[in-house]
């Protein structure tokens, strides 16, 4: 249900002191409330909403603005991945982790291909959910284990052609994509700025025709580009 009803957006997305905004879908009040208990206990996450349904958390959304959304796949109204690009199109700049209660590499290229950051596997423990929203909220992906490459191999098939050449600076920033970095590694790697960093991968996406790293991993492996 809608909480902090007098926040504002801005003042969500900042939560006191740096902390990482989330929102929670999820329908089931025990596992919602387990979720809930198990991010807020650390120092540098805050649920500061909650919904129940694909259309409150598109609502929600728009309004909070959090910084991840951590979203149930099965929904009263509607199959979660199916939602993702709605819910970042509503919060531009919010990134969004899948939770599942079983997981196939098919689906985790689904959420990869919706735009989704990240899969995680409800069986797992609470600290791989923890770390989870880390990941994602820095511009990373994180998927339990096992689901990655199974993921890779399947987007390699599917993915768009190569658009424009990369740039020198660019096939470094794609290198490290291949590594499993994100943004803020990648920033410390090539000793730049993070919103700079945060360019040379929108740029690396947007030449390979990817929506996430994840999927231009798979289209550089494709061809060629990574080994």
């Amino acid at each position: 249900m809608p909480s902090t009803p007098q926040t504002t957006p801005d003042t969500v997305r900042r939560a006191a002191e740096g902390r990482i905004t989330i929102l929670l879908v999820e329908d089931h009040d025990m596992v919602a409330e387990a979720i809930r208990l198990a991010l807020d206990r650390t120092d540098d996450l805050e649920v500061v909403g909650r919904s129940l349904s694909v259309q409150d958390a598109l609502a929600e959304a728009a309004r909070l603005r959090p910084a991840v959304v951590v979203l149930d796949r099965r929904l009263p109204d509607g199959d979660g991945i199916a939602a993702i690009a709605a819910l970042k199109a509503a919060a531009p700049g919010t990134r969004v982790l899948v939770l599942t209660g079983e997981g196939t590499p098919a689906l985790a290229a689904r959420v990869a291909e919706a735009g989704g950051s990240g899969l995680i596997l409800k069986a797992g423990n609470l600290t791989e959910l923890q770390d989870g929203v880390r990941r994602v909220a820095a511009g990373d992906v994180a998927f339990s284990e096992g689901l990655l490459s199974g993921a890779l191999d399947r987007l390699a098939g599917r993915t768009a052609g190569l658009g424009a050449a990369l740039t020198p600076r660019e096939r470094e920033t794609l290198c490290l994509l291949g590594e499993g970095l994100g943004a803020a590694d990648i920033s410390r790697r090539l000793g730049v700025a993070l919103n700079t960093a945060r360019n040379h991968v929108q740029r690396v996406l947007e030449k390979l025709g990817a929506r996430s790293q994840l999927e231009a991993v798979a289209v550089a492996r494709r061809e060629g580009l990574l080994r």
